[in-house]
């Protein structure tokens, strides 16, 4: 029989495993009320020994506080593991292996440090757990990472407001320090190209290695002491460039003439460097950093944030709140709403991997089903009110908003200007952080290293002493231009002339002193050498510039750089004037080109053989013996030219014809007088030759100035080189163009214009200069590629060219071009050619041969009938020849309205013979015929011309006598 005990104590264990079960039952289904909420682990791997760490970590224990005191009764619960990565990778990656294995965590909040985050990356993407993590390195990518959620501003999004900063000061060159890690590196191909968008080169970069000592460090900065550029981008982590800040000190590079440029991090982290250090070393540096808006909610969040550190740390010194502190608070309050967003719909545990052999280590950690639902969630949020500012990720990515520049002065730092990506620098932000739109676009006052206000220029010359070593041309002749002369026994050299003028007055409107010397370099025959060659020492390093008369072209260009020119450009030629026309006896003749005279004289014979043509069946004047009616064809239309014709004509064709012909004549007379006026009246300097064509052609020789680039000019142009000769002053170009090509002289003399100027101004009344001017850049002066005189000094050309030294300065050396005429472009009376009137000879031929072709349909309609008889071709030819040469029958027009020259011609008659009025029935009843003057063998008098004077009583008896008749 069992024991009533023992019954007792078995129905007591079972009634316990009951309400034990329902009550595990209740708390996973969260019905009960005081364990109700779900639980979901977190992960956080921070690096607890540095003050960043430390940082974060109060942010974090405050974002969770805050969550928990808010959440509704029955929200999840949001458990987090801390873990000390202890600045190791390797420490990190197994606190990341702990937290998924033994704590299975649905998300993992760190590491800072970025080669930490490149294997625990690795591992969220296995395991599909989200890393959200501070590192800013941009080689880790958010997009080759599908559970990467970067929860800070990667490195690389603050090259653009740095090149913006660059920009705005005009800074051509720059120098790169960064340390020699994947935090260093990552920035510097970004920072390059936001710069090279700006055209500012990287003229150096400086590597540091986290380990080095001080005497490193300082070899390094005197290393960039050495070089031209003073103008450094620091990137490197704070206890680095708290270093290298020391040692720029010593090493004199804190002083005037230097810009410091400092990334965000150590700007952000600014506080965790000694007062001493920033007070003695870092004072007129300019810092970017990620603006934080001040709001109330941000002063709160700093009063309890230090009050939790005092606590948590109540032995270390105080340490001020940044930027990563208020991006760790942001990034935990948004995973908590995305935590809270996903909610119960899942329970948070891992599926692990199926059991087989071989499993890694990683593999048998399984794969998170909560972690992928909460990575949707986290990938894409927004915090409206973030203590950041709006905190905002978009695939992953937390997104830039705005840049604060700040200049460090005293302890620590005052904003002088933003940058935004839309509108770039700007002095002020509003308080919506909306950008002030204001025309002062600029950064505030700045205070420089060593206390300056002026803005340095970004590079000086080496300290190493030396002078700008200066190349100029030795050569003979042309002296106006630069004169090199060496003192035998001191060696010191004199350069003289307009060019070395220019340059020296150049180098006095800069804005800051440059101690030079000049180097001859001789460029004459025996040596060979030539211009180019003194251009390539530059090239070579020999010369840090050239002076002289150096033409700025492309293929130079490719090994220097100029500077804006400063001269007048171009290539032209200079030949011999021919003598003086005027004294030609035929020089009549030279206004119009004989394709004109010719086709003028054409259209002569041609106007009158077709006034003929129109004119001979019905007009006296164009009838009679062959002989005659020659004559009248030349005659008729040449008499046009200076005086109107006598004769009449009748036909309506004719007067038409007449009418436009009459006007081209008009035409070309006046334009014949003017030309010939201007060859007769003005003295004019005829080039002997006008085409350099002219010159191949006939094979003469070519002058050129030795030592120029003309001779390959020449070349290019066709020329043979055996017909070259080379000259170095101005008066052998003028015993050569004197002299000629078949005495041993040139036909031409082909230099630039600057040079040929200076000839002309000299010779003016002997050599002319003719077309066409080739284009060329002028002269310039010469320096190494990239290097930062080059926009200095072409401004300061501007200023000297717009000055009055540049006239004075001509007039020094060249004289006042004024009292010799100009002559290029000179306007010289040529002969008038053919095309100027191809337009009225067309309006003529077409006038009269429209009148000649109507006359000649009209005439054969009107002898149709001789066509249309049997007759050969050759008889109807003839017959229709022979309609043609015979005299119109006008006798019934005549009969029936008599001309007034014919009544005046009777009254005449009858008032000579002093008719009487007796005789006048018989004189009515005479032919017509009688009545007119041709049947008395006499001419008609001029028209309109009478003996009697109207309404005399002869004149009225002859018009009552027509009026019966």
């Amino acid at each position: 029989m069992q024991n009533p005990r023992c019954s007792f104590l078995i129905l007591f264990i079972q009634l316990v495993s009951i309400i034990s079960f329902c009550s595990y039952a209740r708390q996973i289904r969260g019905e009960d009320n005081k364990t109700s909420a779900l639980e979901v682990d977190v992960g956080i791997i921070l690096d607890l020994e540095t003050n960043v760490g430390k940082v974060m970590n109060i942010s974090i224990l405050l974002a969770l506080a805050d969550y928990h005191a808010n959440a509704s009764r029955g929200a999840i619960k949001i458990v987090p593991h801390f873990r000390d990565s202890k600045r190791n990778d390797v420490e990190a990656a197994s606190a990341a292996i702990n937290l998924l294995k033994d704590v299975q965590v649905q998300a993992i909040f760190g590491p800072q440090m970025s080669t930490q985050t490149d294997f625990v990356i690795d591992i969220g993407n296995r395991t599909k757990v989200p890393i959200i993590s501070p590192a800013t390195s941009p080689s880790l990518s958010v997009k080759e990472n599908p559970f990467f959620i970067r929860g800070a501003l990667p490195s690389s999004s603050q090259t653009k407001a740095i090149a913006a900063v660059v920009r705005n000061y005009d800074w051509r060159q720059v120098v790169i320090i960064y340390e020699d890690s994947s935090y260093g590196t990552g920035i510097v191909p970004h920072l390059t190209d936001a710069l090279l968008e700006i055209n500012t080169l990287v003229s150096y970069r400086s590597v540091l290695s986290p380990s080095a000592n001080d005497d490193e460090i300082l070899k390094e900065l005197y290393n960039l002491n050495t070089k031209q550029t003073r103008v450094f981008i620091v990137h490197l982590q704070p206890y680095l460039a708290s270093r290298l800040f020391l040692k720029a000190k010593e090493a004199g590079m804190m002083s005037s003439g230097y810009a410091w440029i400092i990334t965000d991090v150590l700007t952000s982290l600014l506080d965790s460097v000694d007062n001493s250090v920033i007070e003695s070393s870092m004072q007129g540096v300019l810092g970017i950093k990620p603006y934080i808006p001040r709001s109330n909610e941000l002063n709160n969040y700093t009063r309890r944030w230090r009050k939790r550190f005092r606590q948590e740390y109540p032995d270390m010194d105080p340490v001020e709140l940044n930027v990563y502190g208020l991006w760790a608070y942001d990034s935990i309050t948004a995973l908590t709403k995305a935590i809270a967003k996903v909610g119960t719909t899942i329970i948070p545990k891992f599926k692990k991997a199926d059991t087989r052999e071989n499993l890694t280590d990683l593999d048998a950690l399984g794969t998170s089903e909560f972690g992928s639902l909460l990575l949707d969630s986290m990938q894409n949020t927004t915090l409206k009110t973030g203590l950041s500012g709006e905190f905002r990720i978009i695939d992953g990515e937390l997104q830039l908003y705005t840049y604060e520049i700040v200049n460090i002065i005293g302890k620590g730092e005052r904003s002088v200007g933003f940058w935004t990506e839309k509108d770039g620098i700007l002095h002020k932000l509003k308080m919506n952080s909306e950008t002030a739109k204001s025309m002062n676009e600029q950064l505030a006052a700045i205070i420089w290293p060593g206390e300056s206000t002026i803005v340095p220029r970004g590079w000086e010359i080496p300290t190493s002493g030396e002078k700008l070593k200066v190349g100029v041309p030795v050569k003979g002749g042309l002296e106006q231009f630069i004169k090199v002369e060496i003192n035998a026994k001191t060696q010191a050299v004199t350069v003289t002339g307009f060019i070395p003028d220019v340059f020296k007055e150049v180098i006095e409107h800069l804005p800051y002193a440059i101690p030079y010397e000049f180097i001859p370099f001789p460029i004459d025959s025996p040596t060979s050498q030539d211009y180019d060659d003194l251009v390539y020492k530059i090239s070579s390093k020999e010369y840090d510039a050239v002076v002289g008369d150096v033409t700025i072209l492309a293929s130079r260009a490719k090994y220097v750089d100029f500077t804006l020119p400063f001269s007048e450009s171009g290539i032209s030629a200079v030949v011999s004037v021919r003598n003086d026309d005027r004294k030609n006896a035929w020089i009549f003749l030279k206004p119009l080109k004989s394709e004109l005279w010719i086709t003028t004289g054409g259209f002569f014979i041609f106007i009158g053989f077709v006034v003929w043509v129109l004119e001979h069946r019905v007009n006296k004047e164009f009838r009679g013996p062959k002989h005659k009616q020659v004559g009248m064809i030349f005659w008729f239309s040449f008499s046009t030219l200076v005086f109107a014709h006598r004769e009449r004509v009748t036909s309506n064709f004719t007067r038409f014809v007449l009418i436009v012909w009459v006007f081209v004549v008009l035409v070309l007379t006046s334009s014949y007088t003017a030309n010939l006026t201007s060859m007769l009246t003005v003295q004019q300097l005829q080039p002997s030759i006008t085409d350099l064509n002219d010159l191949i052609k006939n094979g003469e020789y070519v002058g050129y100035q030795e030592g120029s680039f003309v001779k390959d000019i020449l070349k290019h142009m066709k020329f043979d080189s055996s017909k070259f000769r080379s000259y170095s002053t101005l008066e052998e170009y003028s015993d050569a163009l004197s002299r000629g090509s078949k005495n041993g002289g040139v036909g031409a003399i082909v230099d630039e214009l600057p040079y040929l100027r200076l000839f002309l101004n000299k010779y003016c009344r002997k050599y002319i200069m003719v077309g066409p001017t080739y284009k060329a850049a002028g002269f310039g002066f010469a320096f190494p590629k990239g290097s930062p005189l080059v926009p200095d000094v072409s401004r300061a050309v501007l200023l000297v060219m717009e000055g009055e030294f540049m006239n004075n300065i001509i007039q020094k050396w060249f004289g006042n071009e004024t009292e010799c005429p100009k002559q290029d472009g000179m306007a010289i009376a040529s002969s008038l050619t053919l095309d100027s009137f191809k337009g009225l000879f067309l309006i003529t031929g077409v006038s009269a041969g429209s009148a000649l072709l109507l006359f000649v349909l009209i005439f054969l309609y009107q002898n149709r009938e001789i066509l249309a008889t049997d007759d050969s071709v050759w008889q109807k030819l003839c017959a229709i020849a022979n309609a043609f040469d015979k005299e119109k029958d006008n006798r019934n027009s005549m009969s029936e309205k008599p001309s007034e020259g014919n009544e005046i011609q009777t009254a005449t008659l009858f008032t000579e013979s002093e008719a009487s009025t007796e005789i006048l029935p018989n004189f009515s009843l005479q032919s017509p015929e009688i009545r007119i003057s041709d049947g008395l063998g006499a001419s008609p008098p001029p028209e309109g011309f009478s003996t009697t004077e109207p309404g005399t009583p002869v004149h009225e008896n002859i018009t009552r006598i027509t009026e019966e008749r």
